[in-house]
């Protein structure tokens, strides 16, 4: 992990990440930590290991809690600990997601339920404990993680897409009622970051061709790339932008 930027007011900041222990938010774990920032996320699958790779780099632990993010009473504690490790959080990042394929005609109801509340129900549940945290610190940066398939119009995975788009219009809401007491809420849309699970689920040389083919970039992305904008949408480098949906996908969809 590499700093490309270094963003001053994000030491010391109480940062809480879901999903922080593996792929993108594993590099988001850490490059808040290189920043000074105090983390804690919840991660389902053990993270230990990560845990202590991220103290002997840093020289400061991530606080690690086990939790399943559709589990909100559990999901609550969680912020709650992690508040009183590291004091109010100022910033979330709604990073957990699963983009399971499916066929839309096989779709049944208990589906439906699993996917809308790992993708959509656990972010807005996130973003009420946190805000009245934020809005006793005097303010904080939420950044909710979509991705650029519903742009897209994806087929074989539509409730995900589904959830990605009803993410940015829970943020574009969420900016406008909180704007007052200084909270931004921003989405974040990815495009095929070449993570571990990408490369071994779905990365065929022919799918990478092709994708890069639609790219105005030709490099794929890296997780590093995403936690650069991550950073800067927590920051106050990006002080007054809020209820905006930032793409980083090398050029693949127009936005404005």
């Amino acid at each position: 992990m590499s700093r490309t930027a270094t963003f001053h007011d994000l030491d010391g900041k109480s940062v809480f990440i879901t999903g922080g222990g593996s792929g993108i938010g594993a590099a988001l774990t850490d490059g808040f930590l290189a920043q000074g920032a105090r983390v804690a996320f919840v991660q389902r699958s053990d993270a230990s290991e990560f845990c202590d790779e991220m103290q002997e780099k840093h020289g400061q632990r991530p606080l690690y809690m086990p939790c399943d993010i559709t589990d909100i009473a559990t999901l609550r504690d969680c912020i709650a600990r992690a508040s009183d490790a590291h004091g109010p959080i100022t910033v979330l990042v709604n990073n957990a997601a699963n983009d399971k394929r499916h066929a839309a005609l096989e779709v049944d109801e208990e589906f439906w339920d699993w996917s809308q509340a790992i993708n959509l129900k656990a972010y807005f549940f996130a973003c009420q404990a946190v805000i009245p945290m934020m809005r006793n610190a005097g303010g904080g940066a939420i950044v909710n993680f979509s991705s650029i398939s519903y742009m897209m119009g994806n087929a074989g995975y539509s409730i995900y897409t589904t959830a990605n788009s009803g993410i940015n219009g829970m943020t574009r809401s969420l900016a406008r009622e909180f704007g007052p007491d200084r909270i931004r809420v921003n989405a974040l849309a990815p495009g095929w970051v070449l993570t571990e699970k990408q490369m071994d689920m779905w990365a065929s040389p022919e799918a990478l061709a092709a994708h890069l083919e639609r790219q105005c970039l030709k490099d794929h992305l890296a997780p590093q790339d995403v936690v650069d904008a991550t950073l800067f949408l927590a920051s106050d480098a990006s002080r007054m932008m809020t209820g905006q949906a930032m793409v980083v996908d090398g050029g693949v969809v127009g936005t404005g």
